[in-house]
C-alpha cells in the first residue's frame, strides 16, 4: 500500500519552470518578429553591399536586382560563373594635343576663339594633362578643366591642398590675356555617399564650399576679376558615371572650371 501511495504522489511530465520558460521564448520571438515587420533594408548599402560580394567572389549578375529582394532569402539567383582572368590593372586615357579633336568634342559646332583657347590651355597645363591632374573638354560654348578630388580637396573636406595651388596659378597665367568679359564658372560635384559633419551636413553644402574655396583663391590670391567669375553647387546631381563603384564614385567627385568667350565673338 505504501508503494501505491508514493506512485500517486510522483508528478508527470515537465518540470513546472520549463512552462513559464517556453512562454517567455515565445514573447521573445514575437517581439523581434514584430520589430522586423517595422523595419526597412536600405536600397542603397544592399546594392553596395551585393556589389562588393560580387567583385570578392568573381561572380556577374545577369539580372539586375533593381528591387529589394522579397521572399525567403535576400540573395538574388541570378548568378553566372565569372571567367577567371588576370586583374587587369586601370588605365584611363587621357585626352591630349596628339589625339583626334573630334574625339575631345562634345559638340564640333564651336568659334575659332574657343578651339584657340583650347590649343592654348593645352599647350600651357600639358603637363598636367600628361599626369591626369586634369582633363580638358570642349563644350559647344566653353571650354571645361574637370579635377578629381583627390587631386584638390582631402576627402570629405573643403580646404585645398597644396599640390592643387600651382594648377590654379598656372591657370590663372593662361587667362590674363583673355577678355574681361569672359566668364569662368566654377562647379563643386560629389558622389551619391551622403555626408553629415557639422561643417558640412550635406553633399550640397560640401560641393558649394569646394567652389567656394576655388573661387576665393583665384578673386583674393590671384588676380581674376570677382565679376567675371561665377559659384554653382551640384552635390550628386550630375555625375559623370553611376555610382556603383569606388572607381566610378571617385570619377564623380571633382571640381570643374567651365572658361566660355565673350558671346558677341561667336
Amino acid at each position: 500500500m505504501d508503494d501505491d501511495n508514493e506512485c500517486e504522489e510522483c508528478e508527470s511530465g515537465a518540470p513546472a519552470w520549463m512552462a513559464t520558460f517556453a512562454d517567455l521564448m515565445s514573447l521573445l520571438m514575437c517581439f523581434f518578429v514584430l520589430l522586423l515587420s517595422f523595419s526597412e533594408m536600405d536600397i542603397q548599402k544592399y546594392k553596395q553591399v551585393a556589389g562588393s560580394m560580387k567583385f570578392a567572389f568573381g561572380v556577374q549578375r545577369e539580372v539586375e536586382a533593381d528591387t529589394i529582394p522579397r521572399g525567403t532569402s535576400v540573395i538574388k539567383q541570378e548568378f553566372s560563373p565569372g571567367t577567371p582572368s588576370p586583374s587587369a590593372i586601370p588605365v584611363m586615357k587621357q585626352q591630349t594635343q596628339d589625339d583626334s579633336r573630334d574625339e575631345l568634342r562634345v559638340n564640333a559646332s564651336v568659334s575659332p576663339e574657343l578651339d584657340e583657347l583650347l590649343a592654348k590651355i593645352e599647350e600651357g597645363m600639358k603637363e598636367e594633362i600628361d599626369e591626369e591632374v586634369v582633363e580638358l573638354v570642349l563644350l559647344s560654348d566653353s571650354v571645361m578643366l574637370r579635377i578629381r578630388e583627390s587631386d584638390a580637396f582631402p576627402s570629405g573636406s573643403a580646404e585645398m591642398q597644396s599640390g592643387f595651388l600651382p594648377v590654379l596659378d598656372k591657370l590663372e597665367t593662361l587667362l590674363e590675356g583673355e577678355e574681361a568679359d569672359s566668364r569662368i564658372i566654377v562647379s563643386g560635384h560629389t558622389d551619391n555617399v551622403p555626408i553629415s559633419t557639422t561643417l558640412y551636413p550635406s553633399n550640397w553644402v560640401l560641393s558649394a564650399a569646394r567652389a567656394a574655396t576655388v573661387v576665393h583663391y583665384l578673386s583674393e590670391v590671384r588676380t581674376i576679376d570677382p565679376d567675371r567669375i561665377e559659384i554653382r553647387a551640384f552635390a550628386d546631381t550630375q555625375p559623370v558615371a553611376d555610382n556603383d563603384t569606388p572607381e566610378n564614385r571617385a570619377r564623380n567627385r571633382r571640381i570643374e572650371i567651365n572658361i566660355s568667350v565673350p558671346e558677341e565673338e561667336y
